[in-house]
């Protein structure tokens, strides 16, 4: 399973692949406390590939990092789509308590992006982060 970084670990704003670049998504208050993407060639619920979270090291945008194993998934709903974030990890500190701290708070600064940006209210909330054993072999 291989995986696209587009948001570096540390990084104030999102970004989305875009053709052969990245853009900027919209900048967040709290940077993000890993590094951020996509599976490759893994389409969600709400038509887009699948979001990847890696906790390790800071990777650089745009590394692609292959994966035979994942270990849990971010439950999370957004613009009032199921949006799940499943995790991969390389090393160092891992806690579910402030992987949901910090959704939480991203969550809350969602539905102030719509709001603000769109004019709208929008369902975004973290539903929980979830264990569980996947193998891509």
């Amino acid at each position: 399973m291989k995986v696209v970084i587009e948001t570096p670990k540390y990084s104030f704003f999102k970004y989305n692949k875009s053709g052969d670049h990245y853009r900027k998504v919209f900048f967040s208050p709290v940077p993000s406390i890993f590094n951020y993407g996509y599976i490759e060639g893994v389409k969600g619920a709400d038509g887009m590939e699948v979001d990847a979270i890696v906790l390790g090291p800071r990777m650089a945008q745009g590394t692609v990092i292959e994966f035979l194993h994942c270990y849990g998934v971010v439950r999370f709903v957004d613009d009032s789509t199921k949006d799940d974030k499943y995790l991969f990890y390389i090393s160092g500190y891992r806690s579910q308590h402030i992987l949901s701290c910090y959704f939480r708070i991203y969550a809350i600064f969602k539905k102030f992006i719509y709001l603000l940006s769109e004019k709208r209210i929008s369902e975004c909330k973290f539903l929980g982060v979830e264990k569980i054993n996947i193998d891509f072999i």
